[in-house]
């Protein structure tokens, strides 16, 4: 079981404008009057990087924590046309990072890349938050569980703080499918892999494990009575300020 605030994470992948900061405003509204549980729960939205800095700025004092949605395997300044490292988001304000998301992956992101990613982000005082996803056929194959924790353990390491890594159970055949885990699956691997965790990195607390794929208000349903969750990691659903309040509400109903 778990205890402490439940997460709910949005990622924009690529969408958002400047004029979008009216969706996490309307967010925000929602919260500050959601007196009866807004102490349970923590608001992160992920935007593109054109947004982050205006983003930063603008909830700087609000109740909205912003995220970037990835950083380079590299860190402070170099010749890297195109790219974002560590520390140039921790200088701008971001104090959370998306590493390991399936689409990264698909795009030629590799272990040892994100290996550094995660050493580099850590570094900088940024908290992680470590996908982790199988595809259709390593799931139809069973291998689900041999997966995830190769994932885990080709990038982190025993030394790292924890406190500072939320991981993201995110299967690759759930993400914008409509399809998703049974109940029991998730609460299945989400028992068997916190119990790994603890014990391969030597933890003394279990650690923060989310769901992503699909989220809606419908599943959240189904989902809130797994209490090995922390949270979930939300993408279509949130940008609309409307589907993303309506994911809290039911949670909380």
């Amino acid at each position: 079981m778990t205890t402490g605030s439940k997460y709910f994470v949005g990622n924009w992948k690529m969408f958002g404008i400047p004029s979008s900061f009216k969706i996490l405003d309307r967010i925000n509204q929602y919260f500050q009057k959601d007196t009866k549980n807004k102490r349970k729960y923590k608001i992160i939205m992920a935007p593109p990087f054109t947004l982050l800095q205006n983003f930063v700025t603008r909830y700087k004092n609000k109740n909205i924590f912003i995220s970037a949605q990835n950083c380079y395997h590299k860190d402070s300044f170099g010749a890297y046309t195109g790219n974002i490292s560590p520390f140039m988001l921790k200088k701008i304000g971001i104090n959370y990072v998306i590493i390991g998301h399936s689409e990264n992956r698909a795009s030629g992101e590799t272990d040892a890349m994100l290996k550094k990613k995660v050493f580099f982000a850590l570094k900088n005082n940024l908290n992680i938050i470590f996908c982790i996803g199988e595809n259709k056929k390593e799931k139809r194959n069973k291998k689900t569980f041999s997966v995830l924790k190769k994932q885990l353990t080709s990038v982190l390491e025993i030394k790292y703080n924890f406190k500072n890594i939320i991981i993201a159970y995110e299967p690759i055949w759930s993400i914008g499918s409509g399809k998703v885990p049974s109940s029991y699956e998730l609460l299945k691997i989400s028992i068997n892999l916190k119990k790994f965790i603890k014990s391969k990195f030597k933890l003394n607390k279990m650690p923060k494990f989310l769901y992503g794929g699909s989220v809606n208000s419908q599943i959240i349903s189904d989902f809130k009575s797994i209490k090995q969750l922390d949270g979930f990691l939300i993408g279509g659903a949130s940008k609309s300020s409307k589907n993303f309040i309506d994911i809290i509400k039911n949670f909380y109903k």
